[in-house]
């Protein structure tokens, strides 16, 4: 975050605080402090008992358990209440939604076009986040053309730029930022601009040895640490 200090004046998250790493409490502490919209994820719902876990592999349902034991009470009872999205956020006379999954079910999967086509249809505002996939990028409605946008990064910490067209509505993922499941391990982010019609991508490096060491320390299964090392 301190790379992007200074350049924002609200922070949004569209879910997933809590369920691989082993700092729930202090990902959630963070949220709970800095974010002023934020939509709940299918592994913070597991994270805190609002489900069972039974649709996600061993690995994951392991830290599932896991973080319903080291959470504290207090980061218990608001995981338990974070909202559903869709959420409506308002900025520079933009308005724009934020959603976990999807506008029409906040556990589903966005992965390829065909799956935006028949969310593109339902969509109000030019602009709606996502997240779930874990990929940053997103899909870009050119009348009936869907396509997908996949930024791709090559600096220590990089940065594109989207310039976002009158006639074209979007569906953008700011991809993970522990967690990314798109090849690259940097963390990612978006920083988007309604006023001025653009949004930046952003994969900035951090102390991913320092997450795999706590997470095997926690006993947390090898692989979840392992992974982070290869974005995947």
């Amino acid at each position: 975050m301190a790379a992007v200090d200074g350049r924002y004046d609200q922070a949004i998250c569209c879910g997933d605080i809590v369920g691989y790493g082993a700092d729930p409490n202090r990902a959630t502490d963070w949220v709970r402090e800095h974010c002023q919209v934020v939509v709940r994820g299918n592994h913070d719902k597991a994270g805190c008992g609002l489900t069972d876990a039974h649709e996600f592999n061993a690995a994951a349902q392991a830290a599932a358990f896991w973080t319903r034991e080291n959470l504290t009470p207090e980061n218990l009872a608001w995981l338990r209440e974070m909202p559903a999205g869709p959420a409506q956020v308002s900025d520079s006379g933009s308005d724009f939604h934020i959603v976990h999954g999807s506008l029409r079910d906040e556990d589903e999967y966005l992965v390829g076009a065909g799956d935006a086509t028949a969310e593109f249809e339902h969509l109000p505002h030019q602009v709606t986040f996502f997240g779930h996939t874990h990929v940053q990028g997103g899909f870009v409605a050119q009348g009936k053309i869907i396509k997908a946008l996949r930024p791709y990064h090559n600096a220590d910490i990089s940065t594109l730029t989207l310039e976002l067209q009158e006639r074209e509505k979007y569906l953008l993922n700011p991809g993970s930022i522990g967690q990314p499941r798109d090849g690259d391990p940097r963390a990612a982010l978006v920083i988007y601009s309604p006023g001025d019609k653009a949004l930046e991508y952003w994969r900035i490096p951090y102390d991913i040895d320092g997450a795999q060491k706590r997470i095997l320390e926690a006993g947390l299964p090898d692989v979840l640490a392992q992974r982070l090392g290869f974005g995947r």
